[in-house]
């Protein structure tokens, strides 16, 4: 699906007056409301927080395509699931050259395999998130914007929480300044500023997690990172929990996990220690990865002993070993091939995940619907599709990218650094009779996001915006509970939306999360980046 229409000219055009004014009421919202990141060498436990890189202005997007992008959701939940429930597939696709060229999926997909016919919990938990970016294109000489999709996410899927925040300060600042100080009387109404609450829905989901557990004393555990920045992020969902379900949550690394964790040999119940007294252990009911999604989780041994640990364990796992595989950017890939789709979402052998209402009524269109939002996706390997990806990306790398089975931004390889990277991989040892280095990659064709548009982005403990010509990437929430048994006990819905606002041109030490910059995933601009973690959508219709 495409639609004919002109994002409008952004941002309206602001006093000094009132540009210092929307800077400090921004700011200090944030502050206020936990719109926060905490600082660069944070002490712990921390003393001081600084205000997510943000957004003066809502950033436009169209109506009908924002509106598309969270009517799919339901149906990219279900096929996750489903893909994820397909051993056999799994084996296929992952279990092949990827699982022998990278070392981070082979691990994962090997311990899976191991552990896979001793599992006691059969109930699985997503929280996913579908990431688009607008893309132009030309209909009969006609300038189109469709959206195409950069990636699915079925681990850590962030952000969740500020971007509820990030609504909720632009509707403030739309209310307190007097509609934007009517500097763009057709747009910046409360109406075109959709209601977005994906920290509500994905605590919601934990909470199905927690109660299809059916122990009501047991604790949701978050794995987390050591110096984990985007904490307020995740404490939003702890406190959620604590507040509206009475579900406690106790935070852990691998680290701390590999020395603490018990699992009861006849129950498979998984046990931590806790500090309550007259209460020696936690039983945990939902284990929910904000960590383990990257080959740094790992360092040695110990780190995917603790994995497989909790994989055995009777807590549901959010994701499993298998949803996480399920990810991979080579199931991307492989599911644009031709019949895959149709497979698993129309086909007779498709695992029941109890899709849910409606679930009998899919149609072709409906998984064409789905399609329309893919870009060119094209394997690395000796196919003919491999042979023909391979010719292109020497002979017209500008118009690609080249991406690993990575999650996290940062890894991708763009246009001309292609060639050069491929002639890199081929150069490096291969045993005989294993794969080519270049199997542990897919590769993408480049999305055009429209030219034209900026904002004002404020990086987070900064007090001056800077204007930016920007890129926006809508990623949308899913949450799926499910397992083989059918519809009986599946939960299958959105969860909300999450607009990323970036600059695309380079921004010199524009490090937003984490200590790595950040990368425009999937589009032609791959410069570091300031992010917006979650600026809010204004919709538009039509031609603005």
């Amino acid at each position: 699906m495409s639609v004919s229409t002109k994002l409008p000219e952004w941002p309206p055009a602001l006093t000094p007056e009132q540009h210092a004014e929307l800077i400090q009421l921004s700011s200090t919202y944030a502050l206020s409301h936990g719109f926060t990141l905490l600082p660069p060498n944070s002490s712990n436990p921390p003393t001081s927080a600084i205000p997510a890189p943000l957004s003066l202005f809502p950033t436009p997007f169209p109506r009908k395509l924002y509106e598309l992008a969270i009517s799919l959701q339901p149906i990219y939940n279900a096929l996750y699931a489903r893909i994820a429930l397909d051993w056999e597939f799994l084996d296929r696709v992952m279990g092949g050259s990827v699982s022998k060229v990278d070392e981070f999926q082979g691990e994962l997909w090997r311990g899976w395999k191991r552990v896979r016919e001793e599992l006691v919990q059969h109930k699985q938990l997503g929280i996913f998130r579908s990431d688009y970016l607008l893309h132009e294109e030309k209909d009969d000489g006609k300038e189109q914007l469709a959206i195409k999709q950069v990636e699915f996410n079925t681990i850590a899927a962030s952000f969740g929480a500020l971007s509820q925040r990030a609504g909720e300060m632009h509707r403030y600042l739309q209310r307190a300044t007097g509609l934007y100080y009517n500097v763009s009387p057709h747009l910046l109404k409360l109406r075109d500023l959709p209601q977005n609450e994906p920290l509500k829905r994905l605590a919601s989901g934990l909470a199905e997690g927690w109660e299809a557990y059916s122990e009501s004393e047991a604790v949701v555990l978050f794995v987390v990172q050591e110096g984990e920045r985007n904490v307020f992020d995740q404490r939003w969902l702890e406190y959620e929990l604590l507040e509206r379900y009475g579900i406690n949550v106790v935070r852990r690394t691998f680290s701390e996990l590999a020395s603490s964790a018990v699992i009861n040999p006849t129950t498979k119940k998984l046990y931590l220690p806790s500090a309550e007294p007259g209460r020696p252990q936690l039983e945990v009911a939902v284990i929910y990865y904000r960590a383990a999604y990257t080959p740094t989780d790992y360092p040695s041994s110990v780190e995917w002993d603790t994995r497989i640990l909790l994989e055995k364990s009777n807590a549901i796992k959010c994701p499993s070993m298998a949803l996480q595989l399920a990810g991979a950017k080579k199931i991307q890939q492989v599911l644009a091939e031709p019949g895959v789709l149709e497979h698993f979402l129309l086909g007779d052998s498709r695992p029941d995940v109890g899709f849910g209402a409606g679930a009998g009524s899919l149609t072709q269109s409906d998984v064409e619907a789905l399609r329309s939002t893919w870009i060119g996706l094209w394997p690395m390997d000796d196919s003919e599709l491999g042979k023909e990806a391979f010719k292109l990306a020497n002979e017209e790398s500008a118009r690609f990218v080249l991406k690993p089975q990575r999650e996290g931004g940062g890894n991708n390889i763009y246009r001309q650094d292609i060639p050069v990277h491929l002639k890199q991989l081929a150069s490096e040892p291969v045993a005989q009779g294993e794969p080519e280095k270049k199997e542990a990659y897919i590769l993408m064709e480049l999305i055009e996001p429209p030219q034209g548009l900026s904002n004002w982005l404020v990086r987070g403990g900064e007090s001056k915006a800077r204007k930016a010509d920007v890129v926006s990437e809508l990623g949308v929430y899913g949450v799926m509970l499910f397992d083989a048994s059918g519809e009986k006990q599946s939960v299958n819905r959105g969860a909300g939306t999450l607009l990323r606002t970036k600059g695309r041109e380079s921004d010199e030490g524009g490090v937003a999360i984490g200590e790595s910059r950040w990368f425009c995933k999937g589009c032609k601009y791959n410069n570091p980046i300031v992010v917006t973690t979650s600026a809010s959508s204004l919709l538009t219709e039509g031609v603005c």
